[in-house]
């Protein structure tokens, strides 16, 4: 059943990682590149401020614990323990792969912490923003999903290093907001005692 799925996986990589062409190179490449994304992060933070005012400090300090976290977890609890070669470092596909700017990235892959660093930040915003900005939910997920989408393209994973990517960084995103939330009630309530003592 594993090595099953191994094929099927591997299967779509080729598919999705061999529809290349030098536009989408190019447009892959820089979706990919974290960096570039810095405006969205900072339009993300206004909105919070804009939505909860000076709330939102907490609500932006916890997506940075968010981020952390799905960091290092990808790492530490799944490239560190099940050590699957990406794509780029498989020995089976060398020849095939189609890299962009000789860009590999290390040596295992499993899972992708773009995937898990996206998906856990739609998830985290979503649960915040979904029902104050119209659209955002649908937006935020599209931006997810041509984030991790390149990684494929771009040959440095394959499509089950970003669909578990995404479901872990989903889970620890749906978390740091329950935290979130009772952090901000806890705070409420101790401001709010303060107040009338």
């Amino acid at each position: 059943m594993l090595e099953q799925l191994k094929s099927i996986d591997t299967d779509l990589f080729l598919a999705i990682n061999g529809a290349h062409s030098p536009f989408f190179d190019f447009v892959m490449f820089w979706v990919s590149e974290r960096w570039i994304w810095i405006p969205l992060y900072v339009f993300f933070a206004w909105l919070l401020y804009k939505h909860y005012g000076k709330k939102a400090w907490i609500m932006i300090l916890m997506a940075g614990i968010l981020i952390v976290i799905n960091d290092k977890t990808s790492v530490y609890l799944f490239k560190n323990v099940f050590l699957r070669l990406r794509p780029c470092h498989e020995p089976s596909l060398a020849g095939i792969v189609h890299l962009v700017n000789g860009h590999c990235g290390g040596q295992y892959g499993f899972i992708s912490s773009h995937a898990a660093n996206s998906f856990g930040l739609a998830a985290y915003l979503s649960l915040l923003m979904g029902k104050k900005v119209r659209y955002f939910i649908p937006l935020v997920i599209i931006w997810a999903l041509l984030l991790s989408y390149s990684r494929v393209y771009l040959g440095v994973h394959y499509p089950g290093d970003v669909i578990v990517g995404a479901i872990w960084g989903a889970s620890i995103g749906s978390a740091i907001f329950i935290l979130s939330a009772l952090i901000l009630r806890f705070n409420s309530t101790r401001i709010n005692t303060d107040t009338t003592n």
